[in-house]
């Protein structure tokens, strides 16, 4: 099969770079300057234990030639570019007759729930990702990597239940590419068990490393309560720490640690978006349908987006503030 990697940042690049490295015929997508550097330098993949540089076909849009009909599409896009990525690529022409909504899988490779039932409106096959995978991407053309001795744990299935051959096969290639990928019949289950942890992203690009217990505690505990009135199923930290285990380790990558979350890197970056909507917001939007109050996660949600319009770098929103927006 061969793999078209939309959206080559953090997660996607590793990905990309790991399954050219295993023998793969990968096309990476990406933007400005990132979409430059890769295709004049390459893209660099920063480990524990090496440095890689894959020159890669590294394109911004679907050309004009269709695609092949054994394409896997893999969206690792964040949650808040899904939609412009979903209708950029699925018109795009496969070769034999028919369309990539209409033929192709499409991979879901990201944090939150929402881009799923949003998939589902323009692919056919709708194929989520449950993604524990520790990277960071701040500078074009580098992607910094620091699980070990997995790069990451990459669950598949189907949306919205069930796996099928397709899972199983671009799950061996996952793991002749060197990560850990279980195929899962409920793996929307793990995906809201993800979505839990990654409440926590929003707080940490507010206010760095030094988030105070209760307030993440709260965070979490306001998302427990809407999915349990909304009869949602999730894994919980035990399950997830036993699958995990030793598989995927945070290690320092050239003696630096990663120095924050998804959302921390978009305030780094000054990407100018980010994604606290589907996360936070996702939450926010569940305790509305089901009369739950979210205010923790309400709060979070509207400081991220006042960070990212005000330009307040990663960990420096006040405490005082965050807090007196929570009420």
């Amino acid at each position: 099969m061969r793999y078209v990697i939309i959206g080559a940042g953090a997660v996607g690049g590793t990905i990309g770079v790991r399954l050219a490295e295993a023998g793969h015929d990968v096309t990476l997508v990406a933007r400005g300057a990132h979409l430059d550097a890769i295709r004049q330098r390459g893209l660099t993949l920063r480990q524990p234990e090496r440095e890689q540089t894959a020159r890669l076909p590294a394109v911004d849009r679907p050309g004009d030639r269709p695609l092949p009909a054994d394409t896997v599409l893999v969206l690792t896009v964040k949650s808040q570019d899904t939609a412009g990525a979903l209708v950029a690529w699925a018109d795009a022409p496969v070769a034999g007759g028919g369309t990539a909504g209409e033929r192709l899988p499409l991979f879901t490779a990201q944090n939150g729930v929402a881009n799923e039932p949003a998939a589902l409106r323009l692919f056919a096959e709708v194929h989520p990702v449950c993604v524990w995978l520790p990277a960071t991407h701040l500078e074009p053309g580098v992607v910094v990597a620091n699980g070990h001795p997995h790069p990451g744990m990459l669950h598949l299935g189907r949306y919205p239940t069930g796996s099928d051959a397709v899972d199983r096969a671009v799950a061996a290639d996952l793991t002749g590419a060197g990560f850990v990928a279980p195929v899962r019949d409920d793996v929307m289950r793990w995906k809201y068990g993800k979505l839990l942890a990654n409440l926590g992203n929003g707080l940490q690009a507010l206010l760095g490393r030094d988030i105070p217990d209760d307030l993440a505690g709260r965070v979490r505990a306001e998302a427990e309560a809407v999915l349990a009135a909304a009869g949602i199923a999730h894994t919980n930290r035990a399950e997830e720490v036993a699958e995990r285990g030793d598989l995927v380790q945070h290690r320092p990558v050239g003696g630096a640690e990663r120095p924050g979350g998804s959302t921390w890197q978009s305030l780094a970056r000054g990407a100018g978006s980010a994604e606290a909507d589907h996360l936070n917001g996702e939450i926010v939007l569940l305790g509305r349908l089901h009369g739950v109050p979210t205010p923790a996660n309400a709060a979070v949600q509207v400081a991220v987006r006042r960070a990212v319009r005000e330009r307040i770098p990663a960990g420096g929103f006040p405490l005082a503030e965050l807090t007196k927006m929570i009420g």
